[in-house]
């Protein structure tokens, strides 16, 4: 089973969607509202959504027929770092340290104890489905990091997962990992969606496919993918990490980090088209606008 929204008559429309593509509208702000009061009464979320929707009539559509917005109103995403082999590689590949034959901060950071975790955006910054993700304007080496999102409550617990797009510059971050805030945040630099899938509906969730696929002129020109097998950490110790002497907030979203990294002489070009997929999620689909098309569209 997955969440969903989407706006109708001008509304925002939190629903259910069952395996069989049947879109069942709920009487709730958001999914964190859901979960709440099945704690409440004391049963499983899935239970208590089944309660709500039996002997209701439901949409038959696919949800990418609804004009669909992200999955939850996240008050803060939150993304893991150097979590996958090969991310550790890319990033060795950028920094002028792996240059000279050192050790990196990222080759320390992969095998430390302690995670790499960084704010990456705000409910304010944060897009959905079919929204477009920027460029920045001082970067000329611009990527997706396809990621799977664990959505958690401020306790902690996992309750639903997601699709994330931790858009990033790896020349910044290759000129210094201080400037990393820079390389990782600004305006509609992360996309999640389109559908948070319910924990309880999740067999293993360390064997999940993702998919990334970017199109430049209606031509498919990368196309990787990577399974959560391939993660180095557990999902509850990056979220114990995460939690320590912090404050985290229901809906909160925590990107794993990602194993897809497009080819090193490849970036990101206005007008090109991201797709990532994960069977059972869905898939988030966003435009790439250059900053110059932000400046005339919002004039």
């Amino acid at each position: 089973m997955r969440i969903i929204r989407y706006l109708e008559d001008s509304q925002e429309i939190v629903a259910a969607v069952t395996d069989d593509h049947i879109v069942y509208p709920l009487p709730f702000r958001d999914l964190m509202e859901v979960v709440r009061e099945a704690k409440h009464r004391q049963i499983s979320t899935v239970s208590y959504i089944q309660t709500l929707i039996s002997g209701k009539q439901g949409i038959h559509k696919e949800i990418g027929e609804l004009n669909l917005l992200a999955p939850i109103v996240a008050p803060e995403v939150w993304a893991s770092g150097v979590t996958y082999e090969k991310s550790r590689e890319a990033r060795n590949y950028e920094t002028v340290e792996k240059a000279a034959g050192q050790e990196t901060c990222y080759d320390r950071v992969y095998n430390a104890e302690r995670p790499e975790l960084f704010l990456k955006s705000t409910a304010a910054r944060t897009i959905g489905p079919n929204a477009p993700v920027y460029l920045r304007s001082d970067s000329n080496w611009q990527i997706p990091e396809p990621e799977l999102g664990l959505v958690i409550t401020r306790e902690g617990e996992i309750v639903g997962y997601t699709i994330g797009n931790d858009m990033s510059c790896r020349d910044i971050e290759g000129e210094n990992p201080l400037y990393l805030p820079q390389a990782k945040i600004w305006k509609h630099s992360c996309a999640i969606g389109p559908a948070i899938r319910l924990a309880e509906t999740v067999e293993d969730p360390y064997n999940l496919q993702i998919i990334c696929r970017i199109y430049r002129n209606d031509q498919l020109v990368v196309e990787e993918s990577a399974n959560t097998r391939q993660l180095r950490r557990r999902y509850d110790e990056l979220v114990s990490f995460l939690l320590r002497d912090n404050e985290v907030f229901d809906g909160t979203v925590l990107l794993t980090g990602t194993s897809i990294v497009p080819p090193n002489q490849f970036t990101l070009e206005d007008g090109d088209r991201i797709e990532i997929e994960v069977p059972g999620i869905g898939v988030l689909s966003n435009p790439v606008k250059s900053p110059v098309k932000q400046t005339i569209a919002n004039k």
